[in-house]
């Protein structure tokens, strides 16, 4: 298998965020970056073996992406489902960039996860004889897809951890904080000379004693802060969503991997030209549930595209959607659910019912416009079957993190089943591993940090160049762009501007791994290499920051495909 014709670029970038000496000063044995089902539910499983947990959460403990999640979560759960076929769906949606250990781990455990989460307070849906109400969503060639509510599964998830974390007394909540840089402890213990984790620097936008920049120490972190989807202009994921966990791990001497898959979910609200940031999400199980993706002409998109219809992986029906989108000169098709019937709609979809009137359009009388937006990052802090990263004490989970398992383009659902799985393995072995207390070493890595007002044409650049479609010419004029941008110092340090030198580094870091890889792969549509190669491009792109020089360094690790040639 062959990698990269030419050396990867090298691209300077913060070796870590400008921002003052810490005012204040506390001690917890873990922290846990995020508050969503990853977040959670590793501090949840966590404090019955250390001493003191802390969560850390860029908002409210709600604010996270877990409490948007509509469709549900996904497991073998059914009668006549098992694992194994759980997997091979995963495998052909992930396009031969999975891994199969991890895989295997996903599907096996999560049966079992799924009903510890119920046990702890999570209320699904059921049916008539009181047994899990099971639906199916795009890539799933069975009925395994739990929802609550309806289609309010991530909040009612969310609502029973936190209701579990305002129990449990000895897990110590921060909110309004953002998790600047790790500390790195003196000793060198790590691969490759790897400083372990000492600690990390927060701001919390508070009152009191810890207000402003401070410092927790701590023998172990647990990264859970979510994705990177305002790097776009459109996405659904919510305004935290700003890739802060990511960058702050790659600054520490973490590997982030197959940034490049990027989904973009194919039915997202059409608001108008002008609408940015967190968009509308129509959850795919509407497809499941019967509705039909049509064009201006009321023509059947998915018809003859691909045998699952309506219901192929979530590449397949975004590039489809975009395709004809460009074909027909128009910025969104139309997804028609009238034939569902205003009970159906109430009664299973109260929350996309309302929102979707909220801006206007009645989706019992009228076909919703909708386009592809970004949606799921892929990849993310590379991690072992346990949820360790390079970095000695620091350990990822949920959408940050890279396990494995979602390959070129995450399966439907699996989102959750990652967060809620990965996590209860973080609590098994981190107790075990703790470090000793450790010294912060003299942080001399190069500080940086990026104007806010670049963010709009950081975002405008991403959606223009780097976003469904994808080639070469685009690829080099967004990395032009983000160059220009990198050179826009900040004169203010605020919140705005940390967030911003995060969204930067993403992107950057994002935009060369979509470059090098010449071909098409599940969510990565490179229209000057239309075809999936095996031969050359089976294996992933890892991306690190010398921590001496502040530069990338990116490096093919090719791997077999781990589809079986069961791609559909």
């Amino acid at each position: 298998m062959a990698g990269p014709v030419t050396p990867p670029p090298a691209r300077r970038l913060p070796g870590r965020l400008t921002a003052p000496e810490p005012g204040w000063t506390t001690r917890a044995d873990v922290v846990v970056i995020g508050s969503g089902i990853a977040g959670l539910t590793a501090a949840l499983r966590l404090r019955e073996h250390v001493e003191k947990v802390l969560v850390v959460t860029k908002d409210v403990l709600a604010a996270g992406s877990t409490q948007w999640a509509q469709g549900g979560i996904a497991a073998a759960l059914g009668e006549g489902d098992t694992p194994d076929q759980h997997e091979v769906d995963t495998l052909v949606a992930g396009a031969g960039a999975c891994d199969l250990d991890a895989v295997r781990v996903l599907v096996g455990e999560g049966p079992a996860a799924v009903h510890e989460l119920i046990a702890l307070g999570a209320r699904f849906d059921v049916d008539a004889a009181g047994l899990l109400s099971l639906t199916r969503e795009g890539g799933h060639l069975r009925d395994r897809i739990a929802h609550a509510g309806g289609d309010a599964t991530g909040a009612e998830i969310q609502r029973a951890l936190i209701a579990a974390v305002a129990a449990a007394t000895d897990i110590e909540v921060v909110q309004h904080a953002l998790a600047v840089d790790l500390l790195l402890s003196e000793e060198s213990d790590g691969p490759d000379g790897a400083a372990g984790v000492a600690g990390v620097t927060l701001h919390v936008m508070g009152e009191g004693e810890r207000d402003g920049i401070g410092a927790v120490r701590c023998r172990a972190v647990v990264l859970a802060s979510g994705g990177l989807g305002q790097v776009f202009s459109q996405t659904t994921n919510p305004e935290v969503a700003t890739g802060d966990g990511m960058a702050l791990a790659l600054r520490a001497g973490a590997t982030l991997r197959d940034l490049e898959f990027v989904q973009f979910h194919p039915t997202v609200m059409y608001l108008g030209p002008d609408s940015r940031g967190q968009q509308p999400l129509i959850s795919e199980a509407v497809r499941g549930e019967g509705a039909v993706l049509v064009d201006h002409d009321g023509e059947r998109i998915m018809a003859g595209v691909h045998e699952l219809g309506d219901l192929a992986p979530r590449d397949v029906v975004a590039k489809a959607i975009t395709r004809r989108m460009h074909e027909t000169g128009t910025p969104h098709m139309w997804l028609d659910a009238r034939h569902l019937g205003a009970d159906f709609w109430e009664r299973r979809f109260p929350t996309i019912l309302a929102t979707a009137r909220s801006h206007g359009v009645d989706p019992v009388t009228q076909p919703i416009p909708v386009a592809p937006a970004c949606h799921y990052a892929s990849g993310g802090v590379r991690t072992d079957l346990w949820g360790r990263t390079d970095v000695p004490g620091l350990y990822a989970t949920g959408e940050v993190a890279c396990s494995g398992v979602h390959g070129a383009n995450r399966l439907a659902s699996n989102s959750l089943l990652e967060g809620l799985v990965f996590s209860r393995r973080i609590a098994t072995v981190l107790p075990a591993e703790l470090r000793p207390w450790a010294e912060p070493a003299e942080d001399v890595r190069p500080a940086g940090l990026v104007a806010r007002s670049v963010r709009q044409d950081l975002q405008e650049v991403m959606t223009g160049r780097v976003g469904v479609l994808r080639s070469a010419g685009g690829l080099a004029e967004a990395a032009a762009v983000l160059d220009g941008l990198a050179g826009k110092a900040a004169d203010v340090v605020d919140l705005d501007a940390w967030e911003t030198t995060n969204l930067l580094t993403i992107a950057a870091a994002l935009t060369d791994a979509a470059a090098l890889r010449e071909e098409t792969r599940g969510s990565h549509w490179r229209e000057d290499h239309p075809e999936r190669d095996d031969a050359r491009w089976a294996g992933h792109f890892d991306v690190r920051l010398d921590p001496a020089t502040a530069t990338t360094t990116l490096a093919f690790d090719p791997a077999p495909a781990t589809d079986g040639g069961l791609g559909r």
